[in-house]
């Protein structure tokens, strides 16, 4: 059986698993998306891209699993650590925003038009307004690995080793050089990894894990900006093996897609999460 159809097989094969309260169900993805770390949608379609020392490319694919277009982002920066990916109406914005060590100085959020194939619009540059230390460390509060878009802005959703609690980070819209600080928090314990968000809904997604790998899915009900004290969070463990799960999408109120990288030992996976 040579390569190509052993990966149209793993491609089409579908695998479910239950927690009580949830179900889950998922199919392989192409090794070419080994460490898929966003997902938005994009026509009737996903877009996703690798994270940290992956080529800069958009990888639009479909239901199936299936790897339909390549889109190759010029002239806005290498993927040093492209986290995740959010949009409007008109752009596209991919957080390059992974900082594991806590030593970047050159974290940004790349502005991409939807209308010209993806070029480039600029960066939005931003620092860490507390950061004063840029030695490496694992333990630290100035990672971002999600990202949302909320009317004019962006919100970033914090990936705290040190705390293992989320905090939010505000953006503009407008390519420039930013320092931000938290404007709120949740105490996940855990690490968030991605994010979603519904104006319809007022709802927002987010997926992290723990120090033990249980990946888990919290669901932010009344999301608004300026009444966060009457938020909702709602935490699920994820019925899943090993896995690192990286990036989540809303269907509807109990419904969402959510992706994981390979982990170096397998295929990376789509997966359908439903809530009971």
């Amino acid at each position: 059986m040579n390569k190509t159809i052993i990966n149209l097989f793993l491609s089409l094969l579908f695998f479910s698993c239950t927690e009580e309260g949830t179900t889950l169900e998922g199919l392989f993805l192409p090794l070419k998306i080994n460490e898929t770390s966003g997902l938005e949608y994009y026509n009737t379609n996903f877009l996703t891209h690798n994270d940290s020392g992956g080529e800069t490319i958009l990888y639009e694919f479909n239901k199936e699993g299936k790897i339909v277009n390549e889109y190759f982002i010029e002239n806005c920066g290498e993927n040093i650590d492209w986290e995740d990916i959010t949009a409007d109406s008109k752009n596209i914005y991919v957080a390059n925003s992974g900082n594991n060590f806590g030593n970047r100085e050159n974290l940004s959020v790349l502005m991409l038009d939807k209308e010209t194939g993806f070029q480039c619009k600029g960066q939005i540059q931003f620092r860490y307004k507390r950061q004063e230390n840029f030695e490496n460390r694992n333990k630290h509060p100035y990672d971002s690995e999600g990202i949302i878009s909320v009317g004019d802005n962006l919100i970033l959703f914090s990936k705290d080793r040190k705390d293992l609690i989320t905090e939010l980070y505000s953006l503009p819209k407008i390519p420039g050089s930013y320092e931000i600080e938290p404007i709120y928090s949740f105490p996940v314990n855990s690490l968030i990894t991605g994010a979603d968000y519904n104006e319809e809904l007022k709802l927002v997604a987010l997926v992290g894990y723990d120090f033990n790998w249980n990946q888990y899915f919290y669901k932010i009900s009344n999301f608004d900006l300026s009444k966060m004290d009457q938020t909702l969070i709602e935490k699920f463990k994820i019925p899943v093996g090993k896995a690192q799960i990286e990036a989540v999408k809303i269907i509807n109120e109990s419904s969402f897609w959510i992706t994981s990288e390979d982990e170096g030992n397998g295929f990376p996976r789509l997966f359908k999460f439903k809530i009971n």
